[in-house]
């Protein structure tokens, strides 16, 4: 496992102060496998499945319990987690939408933890998206909610969220506003203060992605404003529109060292709800992105980007297609000990933009003008300022 030293990775601004705890979960197997074709091997699955669980993501949702007939993809689930290796470490959930679908989880409870660490209600605000992905309306979802209560209070819950899903918009009824937001949020804490069940966190889903930073700033701050209590929050963002990380950094920004701000993400940016009417664009903040941005900033993530990195490469070859993410083609910013070869030829295609990774191979029929090797009194510093760091010879790590 490479992991970079203080002088690879240190920026000279340092870490930003006064940020959340972040967590992060994968959701590539799940929300990026949904809308990927249903005749990937279980094998390929399983060997991308293995090479996120290297990586050091600590939560990793592996699929969803949920009808073949309507989900083929997530036929074989069974079979996946029946089979797959878990790591150390790793935390591996899944998505069960009703009892049955939950029932069918709890067969691999050695295997699989319940995705919800405390009960909670949730509501759509778009009853369309609901009727054409849940099958059921938003009113029935309203009405659930005292059973979901009182089940909670008879197994002795202390604690509960709240959540609300298609929140900023939908496809099929616009934009939805903020006083329509706190207005189903609050009727599910009044329930549960009611039955006295403090209510610590929130969950808030987009799935056809119409999140913008500057409403996802002013949501969290009225939530952090009327529920001082409430300290965890749990984003799911799509990136239909390219906003998806945009407005996880806002969110990042907005909220303070007191919370813990819970991002989903995806490997490659690949997911997609097959009900939400975009498909494959629909996507997702892809984890590679995440996780190089989280580190800049100075969050530990205990990822392992390099390793990252192989899995979204491993990730195309199991979906047969081209992925979304950044960092993954153009690489992390370069540090001293792997910055870019000064006579680098000419690199103009996207394999040969992988050198980063794969080596001066991708490269070798670059063209190039250099006709002497490129010096520079500022690169040797640098290499120099390196090489003290490391050591004599004899001391170093082989």
């Amino acid at each position: 496992m490479h992991m970079r030293s203080e002088f690879e990775t240190g920026a000279p601004w340092g870490p930003v102060a006064g940020l959340p705890r972040v967590e992060i979960v994968e959701e590539g197997m799940r929300e990026g496998m949904q809308i990927e074709s249903a005749d990937i091997a279980v094998d390929e699955k399983l060997r991308l499945l293995d090479a996120l669980s290297r990586t050091g993501l600590r939560t990793i949702v592996v699929g969803s319990f949920v009808s073949p007939a309507w989900t083929p993809q997530m036929a074989d689930i069974d079979e996946l987690v029946s089979r797959f290796t878990p790591a150390a470490g790793v935390t591996y959930t899944a998505l069960a939408l009703n009892e049955r679908g939950r029932e069918r989880m709890r067969h691999y409870a050695g295997r699989l933890v319940e995705p919800d660490e405390v009960p909670r209600t949730l509501v759509h605000l778009c009853d369309v998206f609901v009727r054409r992905n849940n099958n059921r309306s938003q009113q029935a979802e309203i009405d659930e909610w005292p059973s979901i209560v009182e089940r909670a209070v008879e197994r002795g819950e202390t604690r509960a969220g709240i959540a609300i899903n298609a929140a900023w918009g939908s496809n099929w009824l616009g934009p939805f506003d903020e006083a329509t937001r706190m207005d189903l949020l609050a009727r599910q804490h009044e329930l549960w203060s009611a039955a006295g069940v403090q209510v610590d966190r929130v969950w808030i889903g987009d799935p056809m992605g119409w999140n913008l930073p500057h409403h996802v700033e002013s949501q969290l701050r009225a939530i952090r404003e009327r529920w001082p209590a409430i300290t965890r929050f749990h984003l799911h963002l799509h990136d239909a529109r390219g906003m998806a990380l945009v407005s996880a950094y806002t969110a990042l920004r907005t909220l303070g060292p007191e919370c813990t701000l819970v991002l989903d993400s995806s490997i490659g940016g690949m997911g997609g709800c097959p009900y939400g009417g975009h498909g494959h664009m629909t996507r997702m903040i892809a984890t590679e992105d995440l996780v190089d941005l989280l580190e800049e900033l100075g969050v530990d993530t205990g990822v392992d980007l390099d390793r990252l990195i192989e899995a979204a490469a491993i990730a195309e070859e199991v979906v047969g297609h081209p992925l979304w993410g950044h960092v993954a083609k153009a690489g992390p910013r370069p540090r001293p000990g792997r910055l870019f070869p000064m006579d680098l030829p000419f690199i103009e295609t996207e394999a040969q933009a992988q050198h980063f990774r794969l080596g001066p191979t991708v490269y070798a029929d670059a063209r190039s003008p250099w006709k002497t090797a490129i010096t520079s009194p500022a690169r040797d510093t640098i290499d120099d300022a390196l090489e003290r760091e490391a050591g004599p010879v004899e001391n170093r790590e082989p």
